[in-house]
């Protein structure tokens, strides 16, 4: 397992300020580190080329060209577009060890790592859908600061 990151978030607001800004769906998975249903979120199932960034501050986090098929109904990727774009964290939770991941710029929950994934990393990014925005290739990135 990877050492766990814990870098200082550069976007911070209110608890006031996410909740207007955030859906409670959203609000709950990326505030409250929350968890959507299996095969019920956004993008478990997106095809198209483009990117995936978090839906709270807007920073680009995956590449559809890392995204893969795991099974598992969430949004599945092998490495984040860059190393720096989120940070890892030992989760306890629910009788578990597993980490979290979380968007570096903001600290959003999106979801947890797994070393159960494809080559060329070994790596199962397991995100919740909820947590993203995606933009098709050539589309303007939706979501981010309001």
């Amino acid at each position: 397992m990877k050492t766990a990151t814990s870098p200082q978030p550069t976007v911070i607001k209110s608890d006031a300020e996410w909740r207007k800004q955030l859906t409670p769906e959203q609000y709950y998975v990326t505030r409250e580190h929350g968890t959507e249903r299996a095969f019920t979120g956004p993008y478990w199932n997106e095809k198209r080329t483009g990117t995936y960034a978090c839906v709270c501050c807007g920073t680009p986090l995956f590449s559809s060209d890392t995204k893969f098929d795991s099974g598992t109904g969430w949004p599945s990727f092998f490495r984040p577009l860059e190393p720096q774009a989120v940070s890892e964290h030992d989760d306890r939770a629910f009788f578990m060890r597993r980490t979290e991941v979380r968007c570096a710029t903001c600290a959003a929950h999106l979801g947890h790592v797994f070393n159960d994934g494809p080559k060329p990393t070994g790596q199962r990014y397991c995100m919740n859908g909820t947590a993203l925005n995606f933009a098709a290739s050539g589309d303007k990135p939706s979501g981010g600061p309001k």
